[in-house]
């Protein structure tokens, strides 16, 4: 009995010692899932093993392309990192998306043109699996004819007002045939397309076919292969360009200014009316063609926060519904009508700016969101910190509705700004309340200046300061030859341009498209200027474009 017992007691023994062997296995296999603990990163992209059909085949009349990797792939961002040119509508179907496989499959859905090279540029869009390592900038080449076209065209994009263009800019070529016009680049799709991505400011263009073209650029941001004014920019070559060429080309990208548009003018309270814009607002005819009464005013103010003119009218119309205007600017001319209704006028509202501390270069303003009429100037005072009166001009800027106060200020001081009642009163005879205001100035000091000179230049021209953004920040216009500064500047980093004013009219004109114009020359300085309290920066600028 000893000895039986003695083997049932090895038995479970061996078979206990299996059992944590058995999991001690499991667990280990459990805890190394995955890429091995101290082993080397996967940085090796993956491969293609093959292609059906194979890369840069000829007279392919099929609808399907399949292309296999050495490891399993996954395909990101894929809407803007493939460039197929030409393009394709509809587009093609291209799987597996949002899955890995080892293969991806395109199906063409589009009637392909004969006798014509295609080519699909994958960008970054296709990546290992589990490292995202890229295989960068794979093509895949077939022409339905039997050769496979090998010219090409390279150049740089710039950008009209930007210190380096943005990135995703689509290149085209459009063939001067019989069926070409300029406004081809708002409703067909290019012959050739190619597009930056967003690694480089150049450009290369690939597989063409011998021809004369029509070379532009396009900022697409709906990514439609078309140019739309209101959301694009453009940037194009004035002549055709005939392929084989040696040359490199520059395109500038700008945003177009929108023509000129009247939308949707309504009533949005009483006896105020809205005529949205786009475009150019500037020369802009406001006229009522309705018959009015021998009292009948209006006036017409700028919205500050949307495209829109506000016409204001009184008295208030009683035995009508509607009103008809003509709107004229420029070309342009049109006529509407405007249902109007009993509305609640709005209520008399005054805001200033600047607002605490004030700037030796700010010049102080009232605003009201009914326009201003008259100014009563015994209502109205500005004393310093030590209770003595401040001198000052005042101006209207009836567009903008505001009051401008001019007045010299100085160092570390404070300034009480105090309108009595009805001191101002609006267009419909609404008078302000008691309104104060405090200001403060700090010392000269606590400012940095900039003096510039500049070299090659031809004049007229604006020079600005932006921040990195190209919100401009300090301006001066210059007619001559002379040391340009910017006074007063708060401690910063800027950014200096020079804009070339061509037609003299003391602002920069973009360009047009269809007009072939381009726009105004702009130059940047190549470095930052630091701006520092106290700190008087003297910086020579050579331009050399």
């Amino acid at each position: 009995m000893q000895n039986q017992e003695l083997r049932m007691l090895k038995k479970h023994a061996r078979f206990i010692f299996i059992i944590v062997i058995v999991i001690g296995l499991l667990l280990s296999s459990c805890a190394n899932r995955g890429r091995p603990s101290g082993g080397p990163k996967d940085e090796i992209p993956p491969q293609i093993v093959k292609s059906t059909p194979e890369n840069f085949s000829t007279n392919f009349n099929g609808k399907e392309i399949k292309i296999y990797f050495d490891e399993y792939v996954k395909i990101k961002n894929l809407q803007r990192q493939l460039i197929i040119s030409p393009p394709m509508d509809p587009a093609p179907e291209v799987t597996p998306l949002g899955t890995a496989s080892k293969y991806i499959t395109l199906k063409i859905n589009d009637t392909l043109q004969e006798n014509t090279t295609y080519a699909f540029n994958f960008g970054n869009s296709i990546t290992d699996n589990n490292e995202e390592n890229p295989y960068s900038y794979y093509k895949f080449v077939f022409s339905t004819g039997s050769y496979i076209d090998s010219l090409s065209i390279t150049g740089q994009i710039k950008d009209a007002t930007l210190r380096k263009p943005e990135d995703f800019v689509s290149v085209r070529l459009y063939e001067i045939d019989s069926a070409f016009n300029d406004s081809i680049v708002y409703n067909k799709l290019p012959q050739y397309v190619t597009n930056t991505l967003d690694s480089t400011t150049t450009f290369n263009l690939e597989n063409l076919k011998a021809g004369k073209y029509m070379l532009l650029a396009i900022k697409d941001a709906n990514e439609d292969n078309k140019f739309q004014q209101k959301t694009d920019k453009i940037g194009f070559y004035k002549e055709f360009i005939t392929i084989p060429t040696d040359s490199s080309f520059t395109l500038k990208l700008f945003k177009e200014e929108n023509d000129f548009n009247i939308v949707r003018p309504r009533l949005i309270s009483g006896e105020k009316i809205a005529f949205g814009y786009e475009g150019d607002f500037r020369n802009t005819e406001i006229s009522i063609t309705s018959k009015t009464p021998n009292n009948y005013e209006y006036t017409i103010t700028k919205d500050p926060k949307t495209d829109s003119l506000n016409y204001w009218y009184k008295p208030r119309f009683k035995d009508t519904d509607s009103l008809l205007f003509q709107v004229k600017n420029k070309n342009y001319f049109e006529d509407f009508t405007v249902q109007i209704s009993e509305q609640k006028r709005d209520s008399l509202i005054m805001e200033s700016s600047p607002r605490g501390n004030m700037n030796f270069n700010d010049t102080f303003k009232v605003t009201a969101n009914i326009p201003l009429s008259t100014f009563d100037k015994s209502k109205f005072n500005i004393l310093d910190k030590d209770s003595i009166a401040v001198n000052y001009t005042t101006s209207l800027d009836t567009l903008q509705n505001s009051y401008n106060f001019h007045f010299d200020k100085t160092e570390s001081n404070t300034y009480y700004i105090q309108a009595l009642p009805e001191a101002f009163t609006d267009f419909f005879s609404n008078k302000n309340d008691t309104l104060n205001y405090r200001l403060a100035t700090k010392t000269f000091a606590d400012y940095g200046n900039v003096r510039v000179t500049l070299y090659n230049v031809k004049y007229p021209i604006i020079a600005q300061l932006t921040d990195k953004n190209g919100e401009v920040e300090a301006e001066v216009y210059s007619t001559k030859p002379e040391p340009l500064d910017f006074k007063n500047l708060n401690p910063a980093t800027y950014y200096l341009r020079v804009i070339f004013d061509e037609n003299e009219n003391e602002k920069y004109d973009s360009g047009n498209y269809l007009k072939k114009l381009y726009p105004e020359r702009i130059s940047h300085f190549d470095e930052a200027i630091e701006v520092r309290a106290n700190w008087d920066p003297i910086i020579d600028f050579t331009l050399l474009d």
